[in-house]
């Protein structure tokens, strides 16, 4: 099928974004580093308006702070900030889990399976971008798998939102072993229909995101402390 033109203007901004949104996650541009329009367009070689269009898809992710009259920032939101955050993902995560359990049909459940195995596969060596991505695509179908279209819609949103700091937590490779054992029990209890099961392997998901981040924050800070 051929392209139309303003097809293509939409999906530039897009491909600008997903650009920035890698170098905002692998740390190439910092927490608190200013996004300046004109250095940035320069540096990707592109035009100022795409350019714009892309740093406010990532202000509604999350990843970006937009300031009025001045440059917007990557933003460093606090450890308290997280946490609330990481509370309220929580919660949602277990109810479309639960939903998933009683509602995901057979394909589904095997496709989530497909992408979990996927993400165990290539979780020691893959680049982390990329396996963080699949990952999120299988926490996702989950959620699309409760056919709870305002739940579903409702979790891209604040999924998005917590990219960053999801990221941060996936990177922790050292922990692989628990991560990869929590999709393997969301597998089981889709498979068995166990809401109860699936409750307790995403509260264990998602407490090992927490120690994660906490653990993050913490040598951060003690990092900027050393002369």
């Amino acid at each position: 099928m051929t392209s139309r033109p303003e097809d293509t203007d939409r999906t530039f901004p897009a491909g600008i974004a997903a650009r920035l949104r890698r170098e905002i996650l692998t740390g190439e541009l910092p927490p608190g580093s200013a996004l300046k329009e004109r250095d940035n367009a320069q540096r990707l070689g592109v035009s100022r308006t795409p350019l714009r269009e892309a740093v406010r898809i990532l202000g509604q992710e999350g990843l970006v702070t937009l300031r009025p009259l001045r440059s917007p920032v990557v933003a460093d939101p606090s450890l308290a900030e997280v946490l609330d955050e990481i509370a309220v993902l929580r919660q949602l995560e277990i109810f479309s889990g639960g939903l998933a359990c009683q509602n995901a049909t057979p394909e589904e459940v095997e496709l989530i399976a497909a992408l979990a195995a996927d993400v165990a596969a290539h979780h020691a060596t893959g680049d982390k971008v990329d396996v963080f991505d699949q990952d999120m695509r299988m926490h996702t179908a989950i959620a699309d798998a409760a056919h709870n279209a305002a739940l579903s819609r409702t979790y891209r949103e604040y999924l998005a939102r917590l990219w960053r700091v999801r990221f941060v937590s996936a990177r922790e490779r050292a922990d692989a072993p628990r991560v990869l054992a929590d999709h393997q029990d969301m597998i089981a209890a889709l498979r068995a229909r166990d809401s109860q099961r699936m409750t307790a392997a995403i509260a264990s998901h998602l407490d090992g995101m927490v120690r994660n981040v906490t653990r993050h924050f913490q040598n951060r800070e003690g990092n900027a402390r050393q002369p």
